[in-house]
């Protein structure tokens, strides 16, 4: 059994692209159950330019966009041949907390975990730390496997 995906093969899972896809890597797969996205932001990341200018930090939208992108990853991995023609959507976010601010080139690991699925209808649970292991955030959010739109 795969343990770590790299980039391109995360990029062959879901749809995202420069510059919106925020993961380096996909560790500690345990598929169905968990697994952890690994991302060093560099200091060339686009949004830095206006978040904040002379303080520049990682927004938190985007952090929890990279644990929901390792939750799409990780379904996509798990359910390979059933979502091949499909896409995880992000349908709501129920509570997070930002702990501690993550600047230019910090690493952070994304630790995800199912907490239930419902037929198409997924619930996570989501805890990134630094390199460090300091507390970053943590989140809870559902999302939904559909079919992808045509063009």
């Amino acid at each position: 059994m795969v343990n770590e995906l790299n980039f391109e093969e995360i990029k062959e899972l879901i749809p995202h692209r420069e510059p919106f896809i925020y993961l380096d890597s996909l560790v500690d797969i345990k598929k169905l159950k968990k697994a952890s996205g690994v991302k060093r932001f560099k200091n060339n990341e686009e949004f830095f330019k206006g978040h904040f200018p002379g303080n520049p930090v990682v927004p938190g939208v985007i952090l929890i966009e990279m644990m929901a992108q390792t939750a799409a990853a990780l379904i996509a991995y798990s359910l390979k041949s059933e979502t091949f023609d499909k896409i995880v959507y992000l349908m709501n976010v129920e509570s997070s907390k930002f702990r501690s601010p993550v600047f230019p080139e910090m690493e952070v690991r994304a630790n995800v975990e199912s907490l239930r699925s419902r037929g198409r209808v997924w619930k996570f649970y989501g805890k990134m730390s630094d390199e460090n292991d300091n507390l970053v955030c943590e989140s809870i959010w559902s999302a939904m496997i559909m079919d992808k739109k045509d063009d």
